[in-house]
């Protein structure tokens, strides 16, 4: 309900023609067993940078993993929520590599599928971050928010 009321809030900002009704908006078609030789299956992936995978093997424990969500916000229209979570939903994507875990639900993966999840270290800050967004048209100079392409 948040995802759709989130989206909800995103077209009337940015006065969309189109509205759905509440509770009827339309679900991306993520496809669970993609083949990895198929130009589809890597379209829906998640990758994650040897930065990225290193930070969380150091940082989580046991069932551990980190969550990306989209949601409506930021100065640029949508924006990256990242958090550390132990329970996987049934609408959830999990990606892994090396052993470290990215998890992303399925209103949030059409937002991001495709890119790439990098782990920045930097003289102010650290933080997750999302790279190389092929469903982004552009992107705030923090890199935390973007809008996407109609």
């Amino acid at each position: 309900m948040a995802a759709s009321w989130c989206l909800y809030q995103v077209a009337t900002a940015l006065r969309a023609v189109t509205v759905w009704p509440r509770g009827r908006l339309p679900r991306p078609q993520v496809p669970r067993e993609a083949s990895s030789s198929s130009p589809q299956a890597d379209e829906w992936q998640i990758h994650l940078t040897d930065s990225c995978v290193q930070r969380l093997l150091e940082i989580t424990e046991g069932a551990e993993f980190l969550r990306l969500q989209v949601e409506g916000g930021g100065c640029s229209g949508f924006q990256y929520k990242f958090s550390l979570d132990t329970v996987v939903n049934a609408d959830d994507r999990v990606f892994e590599q090396g052993g470290a875990r990215v998890v992303v639900d399925s209103d949030s993966l059409a937002f991001v599928k495709g890119a790439q999840v990098d782990f920045s270290q930097e003289l102010i800050r650290s933080s997750f971050q999302v790279l190389n967004n092929p469903q982004a048209q552009q992107g705030c100079s923090c890199g935390s928010s973007f809008s996407v392409k109609l």
